[in-house]
């Protein structure tokens, strides 16, 4: 694994980088929540299932994390410093073919704003948060109308909601899980995995 800051507008965000084995095939790249952390136990888990496949991860701490700050940029500005750290991905992974990109909570709608900008394959997202708690009538459920295939894993007791399935949107409902999926991180990270394997994404 290798540990690195990429400049962005934005200041420096930082990475973990397991590469693909062999050079070629799918990286998965993904973000944490809005004051969280990339050692989230689902990340973790996700990341530790994928790479298992010889798949490449990135892990990606957005700028306002990695200067101490908890409350969250705006979303252009985090919008901004992702797609620069993707750019420089790419940059460094020339002979990676497919790049995945997702994240739990807040980093799950950097995600998908950004994918179709970014050249994405598709999109992972953990926690995705539907509305704010209590607030159901401000629905974020366009920013998961990308186009692309789309997961969604939510649990049942989330109180930022679970989104509907949708045409190219795969819903997976985990019980008894709330909005951190900390339950159970290894079932999250299977269905991960397992629906990456079904595109053929993975080795």
């Amino acid at each position: 694994m290798r540990h690195d800051e990429i400049d962005t507008p934005r200041g420096p965000a930082r990475i973990r980088l397991d590469p693909p084995v062999p050079a070629g095939g799918t990286v998965l790249v993904l973000g944490h929540g809005a004051g969280g952390d990339v050692d989230a136990p689902d990340l973790l888990a996700v990341r530790d299932a994928v790479r298992g496949t010889g798949a490449g991860v990135a892990l990606v701490t957005q700028p306002y994390r990695v200067a101490g700050r908890r409350a969250p940029a705006p979303a252009g500005h985090l919008d901004e410093a992702w797609t620069a750290v993707l750019a420089e991905l790419r940059r460094r992974l020339p002979a990676a073919d497919r790049w995945v990109v997702g994240g739990r909570s807040s980093g799950a709608r950097v995600a998908c704003r950004t994918a179709v900008a970014v050249g994405a394959s598709g999109i992972v997202t953990l926690a995705f948060p539907l509305h704010p708690p209590g607030r159901p009538e401000r629905s974020r459920a366009d920013e998961l109308r990308t186009g692309l295939p789309t997961l969604v894993v939510n649990g049942d007791r989330d109180p930022f909601g679970v989104p509907d399935p949708a045409s190219g949107v795969e819903v997976v409902v985990r019980p008894g899980e709330r909005h951190d999926l900390r339950r159970d991180p290894a079932g999250t990270a299977e269905v991960v995995r397992e629906w990456l394997a079904a595109r053929g994404w993975l080795r």
